[in-house]
Protein backbone atom coordinates (compact mmCIF):
# COMPACT_ATOMS: atom_id res chain seq x y z
CA UNK A 1 0.00 0.00 0.00
CA UNK A 2 1.31 3.42 -0.96
CA UNK A 3 1.39 5.81 2.03
CA UNK A 4 -0.81 8.89 1.80
CA UNK A 5 2.10 11.19 2.64
CA UNK A 6 5.38 9.68 1.39
CA UNK A 7 8.46 10.91 3.19
CA UNK A 8 11.04 13.00 1.34
CA UNK A 9 14.14 10.98 0.50
CA UNK A 10 17.51 12.65 1.11
CA UNK A 11 19.95 12.23 -1.77
CA UNK A 12 22.93 13.98 -0.17
CA UNK A 13 23.69 11.54 2.65
CA UNK A 14 27.13 10.53 1.32
CA UNK A 15 29.63 12.91 2.95
CA UNK A 16 32.20 14.57 0.73
CA UNK A 17 35.87 13.73 1.31
CA UNK A 18 37.96 16.16 3.31
CA UNK A 19 41.04 17.32 1.42
CA UNK A 20 44.20 19.07 2.59
CA UNK A 21 46.07 21.59 0.46
CA UNK A 22 47.81 24.97 0.69
CA UNK A 23 46.68 28.55 0.06
CA UNK A 24 49.52 31.07 0.22
CA UNK A 25 51.68 28.44 2.00
CA UNK A 26 48.99 28.00 4.67
CA UNK A 27 47.69 24.48 5.26
CA UNK A 28 43.92 24.41 4.83
CA UNK A 29 41.25 21.73 4.63
CA UNK A 30 38.01 21.65 2.69
CA UNK A 31 35.45 19.32 1.21
CA UNK A 32 35.99 18.06 -2.31
CA UNK A 33 32.74 19.76 -3.37
CA UNK A 34 33.94 23.21 -2.24
CA UNK A 35 35.68 25.76 -4.44
CA UNK A 36 38.97 27.47 -3.74
CA UNK A 37 37.12 30.77 -3.28
CA UNK A 38 34.74 29.37 -0.69
CA UNK A 39 37.50 27.79 1.36
CA UNK A 40 39.62 30.95 1.14
CA UNK A 41 36.70 33.03 2.41
CA UNK A 42 36.16 30.60 5.28
CA UNK A 43 39.82 31.00 6.25
CA UNK A 44 39.73 34.79 6.00
CA UNK A 45 41.92 34.91 2.88
CA UNK A 46 40.87 37.80 0.65
CA UNK A 47 40.16 37.12 -3.02
CA UNK A 48 38.40 39.95 -4.93
CA UNK A 49 35.19 39.09 -6.76
CA UNK A 50 32.54 40.83 -8.83
CA UNK A 51 30.22 38.30 -10.47
CA UNK A 52 30.25 36.10 -7.35
CA UNK A 53 27.50 36.65 -4.77
CA UNK A 54 26.63 34.37 -1.88
CA UNK A 55 23.31 32.68 -2.59
CA UNK A 56 23.66 32.60 -6.39
CA UNK A 57 25.22 30.01 -8.69
CA UNK A 58 28.77 30.62 -9.88
CA UNK A 59 29.56 31.77 -13.43
CA UNK A 60 33.25 32.71 -13.49
CA UNK A 61 32.36 35.69 -15.65
CA UNK A 62 34.47 38.53 -14.28
CA UNK A 63 37.74 36.60 -13.74
CA UNK A 64 38.74 38.88 -10.86
CA UNK A 65 39.03 35.89 -8.52
CA UNK A 66 41.83 34.31 -10.58
CA UNK A 67 44.56 32.48 -8.68
CA UNK A 68 47.76 30.60 -9.47
CA UNK A 69 47.86 26.83 -8.95
CA UNK A 70 51.27 25.16 -8.91
CA UNK A 71 51.81 23.00 -11.98
CA UNK A 72 49.15 24.76 -14.08
CA UNK A 73 50.47 27.51 -16.41
CA UNK A 74 47.21 29.44 -16.79
CA UNK A 75 45.40 31.38 -14.09
CA UNK A 76 42.22 29.76 -12.80
CA UNK A 77 38.98 31.39 -11.58
CA UNK A 78 38.75 30.35 -7.93
CA UNK A 79 34.94 30.58 -7.83
CA UNK A 80 34.50 27.59 -10.16
CA UNK A 81 37.72 25.67 -9.44
CA UNK A 82 37.29 22.90 -6.89
CA UNK A 83 40.01 21.99 -4.44
CA UNK A 84 42.19 18.91 -4.89
CA UNK A 85 44.37 17.00 -2.50
CA UNK A 86 47.87 18.48 -2.24
CA UNK A 87 47.28 21.43 -4.58
CA UNK A 88 49.21 24.66 -3.90
CA UNK A 89 47.33 27.90 -4.50
CA UNK A 90 48.67 31.45 -4.57
CA UNK A 91 46.12 34.27 -4.43
CA UNK A 92 48.28 37.39 -4.31
CA UNK A 93 51.32 36.91 -6.53
CA UNK A 94 52.55 39.84 -8.62
CA UNK A 95 51.27 38.14 -11.77
CA UNK A 96 47.78 37.64 -10.31
CA UNK A 97 47.53 41.19 -8.96
CA UNK A 98 48.66 42.70 -12.30
CA UNK A 99 46.02 40.70 -14.18
CA UNK A 100 43.32 41.82 -11.75
CA UNK A 101 44.28 45.44 -12.21
CA UNK A 102 44.09 45.07 -15.98
CA UNK A 103 40.63 43.51 -15.70
CA UNK A 104 39.37 46.41 -13.58
CA UNK A 105 40.86 48.93 -16.01
CA UNK A 106 39.18 47.20 -18.95
CA UNK A 107 35.84 47.23 -17.12
CA UNK A 108 36.15 50.98 -16.61
CA UNK A 109 37.04 51.61 -20.26
CA UNK A 110 34.42 49.29 -21.77
CA UNK A 111 31.43 51.24 -20.42
CA UNK A 112 30.82 54.70 -18.94
CA UNK A 113 31.62 54.61 -15.22
CA UNK A 114 31.66 58.24 -14.09
CA UNK A 115 31.69 57.83 -10.31
CA UNK A 116 31.03 61.48 -9.44
CA UNK A 117 27.57 61.45 -11.07
CA UNK A 118 26.61 57.83 -10.39
CA UNK A 119 23.84 56.97 -7.93
CA UNK A 120 26.04 54.17 -6.54
CA UNK A 121 29.02 56.42 -5.80
CA UNK A 122 30.35 55.20 -2.46
CA UNK A 123 28.34 51.97 -2.65
CA UNK A 124 29.79 50.53 -5.87
CA UNK A 125 31.71 47.24 -5.92
CA UNK A 126 33.67 48.18 -9.05
CA UNK A 127 34.74 51.42 -7.39
CA UNK A 128 35.73 49.54 -4.22
CA UNK A 129 37.75 47.03 -6.24
CA UNK A 130 39.67 49.82 -7.96
CA UNK A 131 40.55 51.28 -4.57
CA UNK A 132 41.52 47.90 -3.10
CA UNK A 133 43.76 47.03 -6.06
CA UNK A 134 45.34 50.47 -6.27
CA UNK A 135 44.01 51.34 -9.72
CA UNK A 136 44.73 55.07 -9.86
CA UNK A 137 44.66 55.59 -13.63
CA UNK A 138 43.60 53.85 -16.82
CA UNK A 139 46.14 52.91 -19.48
CA UNK A 140 43.63 51.88 -22.13
CA UNK A 141 41.53 54.16 -24.35
CA UNK A 142 37.92 54.69 -23.30
CA UNK A 143 35.37 53.29 -25.71
CA UNK A 144 32.62 55.68 -24.54
CA UNK A 145 29.66 53.63 -25.81
CA UNK A 146 26.20 55.10 -26.18
CA UNK A 147 23.92 52.41 -24.82
CA UNK A 148 20.31 53.08 -24.00
CA UNK A 149 18.88 54.04 -20.61
CA UNK A 150 15.59 52.26 -19.90
CA UNK A 151 13.43 54.28 -17.48
CA UNK A 152 10.11 52.76 -18.55
CA UNK A 153 9.67 50.84 -15.30
CA UNK A 154 7.63 52.67 -12.67
CA UNK A 155 10.18 52.00 -9.89
CA UNK A 156 13.55 51.24 -11.45
CA UNK A 157 16.01 52.36 -14.13
CA UNK A 158 18.38 50.26 -16.25
CA UNK A 159 21.46 52.13 -17.49
CA UNK A 160 23.33 49.77 -19.82
CA UNK A 161 26.26 52.20 -19.96
CA UNK A 162 27.16 51.14 -16.39
CA UNK A 163 26.64 47.40 -16.76
CA UNK A 164 29.64 45.08 -16.21
CA UNK A 165 27.85 41.96 -17.55
CA UNK A 166 28.23 40.08 -14.25
CA UNK A 167 24.87 38.27 -14.82
CA UNK A 168 23.83 38.69 -11.18
CA UNK A 169 20.46 40.15 -12.20
CA UNK A 170 19.88 37.23 -14.58
CA UNK A 171 20.71 34.62 -11.97
CA UNK A 172 18.73 36.13 -9.09
CA UNK A 173 15.69 36.64 -11.32
CA UNK A 174 15.78 33.04 -12.51
CA UNK A 175 17.15 31.16 -9.51
CA UNK A 176 15.50 33.05 -6.65
CA UNK A 177 12.46 34.86 -8.04
CA UNK A 178 11.74 32.32 -10.80
CA UNK A 179 10.60 35.00 -13.24
CA UNK A 180 13.44 34.65 -15.80
CA UNK A 181 12.88 38.21 -17.00
CA UNK A 182 16.54 39.00 -17.70
CA UNK A 183 18.98 37.47 -20.17
CA UNK A 184 21.94 38.33 -22.40
CA UNK A 185 21.79 39.44 -26.02
CA UNK A 186 24.73 39.92 -28.37
CA UNK A 187 28.36 38.92 -28.05
CA UNK A 188 31.62 40.49 -26.98
CA UNK A 189 31.69 44.27 -26.66
CA UNK A 190 28.12 44.49 -27.98
CA UNK A 191 26.64 42.16 -25.36
CA UNK A 192 24.02 43.61 -23.06
CA UNK A 193 21.34 42.52 -20.63
CA UNK A 194 17.76 42.57 -21.90
CA UNK A 195 14.29 42.00 -20.49
CA UNK A 196 12.18 39.30 -22.13
CA UNK A 197 12.63 39.52 -25.93
CA UNK A 198 14.47 42.85 -25.82
CA UNK A 199 11.43 44.92 -24.90
CA UNK A 200 11.25 47.92 -22.55
CA UNK A 201 11.47 46.93 -18.89
CA UNK A 202 8.23 48.69 -18.09
CA UNK A 203 6.27 46.58 -20.58
CA UNK A 204 7.61 43.22 -19.38
CA UNK A 205 4.91 40.66 -18.60
CA UNK A 206 7.25 38.50 -16.53
CA UNK A 207 8.77 41.12 -14.22
CA UNK A 208 7.33 40.94 -10.69
CA UNK A 209 8.81 44.34 -9.68
CA UNK A 210 10.40 42.65 -6.65
CA UNK A 211 13.62 44.65 -6.96
CA UNK A 212 15.96 41.71 -6.34
CA UNK A 213 17.83 42.36 -9.59
CA UNK A 214 18.40 45.97 -8.56
CA UNK A 215 19.82 45.09 -5.17
CA UNK A 216 22.28 42.49 -6.45
CA UNK A 217 23.68 44.77 -9.16
CA UNK A 218 27.29 45.64 -8.19
CA UNK A 219 27.29 49.02 -9.97
CA UNK A 220 24.76 51.71 -10.85
CA UNK A 221 23.47 49.85 -13.91
CA UNK A 222 20.21 48.99 -12.13
CA UNK A 223 18.98 51.62 -9.73
CA UNK A 224 15.88 52.82 -7.95
CA UNK A 225 14.11 55.97 -9.07
CA UNK A 226 14.27 58.89 -6.66
CA UNK A 227 17.76 58.07 -5.42
CA UNK A 228 20.40 60.76 -5.85
CA UNK A 229 24.19 60.40 -6.02
CA UNK A 230 25.62 58.06 -3.33
CA UNK A 231 22.16 57.07 -2.07
CA UNK A 232 21.70 53.78 -3.93
CA UNK A 233 22.87 51.41 -1.19
CA UNK A 234 22.07 47.83 -2.19
CA UNK A 235 20.41 45.33 0.16
CA UNK A 236 21.53 41.74 -0.44
CA UNK A 237 20.94 40.10 2.94
CA UNK A 238 17.93 38.20 1.61
CA UNK A 239 20.05 35.81 -0.48
CA UNK A 240 21.87 33.86 2.28
CA UNK A 241 18.61 33.82 4.26
CA UNK A 242 16.67 32.27 1.36
CA UNK A 243 19.39 29.68 0.80
CA UNK A 244 19.31 28.75 4.50
CA UNK A 245 15.53 28.34 4.41
CA UNK A 246 15.79 26.09 1.35
CA UNK A 247 18.36 23.88 3.06
CA UNK A 248 16.07 23.60 6.07
CA UNK A 249 13.20 22.50 3.80
CA UNK A 250 15.29 19.61 2.48
CA UNK A 251 15.88 18.18 5.94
Amino acid sequence: MTPAHPTKVRTDLNPARILTFKINDIDVTGREDETILKIAQQKGIYIPTLCHLEGLSERGACRLCIVEVKGIPKLLPSCITYCKEGMEVVTDSERVVNFRKKIVELLFTERNHICSVCVSNGHCELQNLALALGVTHIEYPYRSPKFSVDATHQRFVADHNRCVLCSRCIRVCGEVEGAHTWNFMGRGISARVITDLDQPWGTSETCTSCGKCVHVCPTGALSEKGKSVAEMEKRRQFLPYLQLMRREDLK
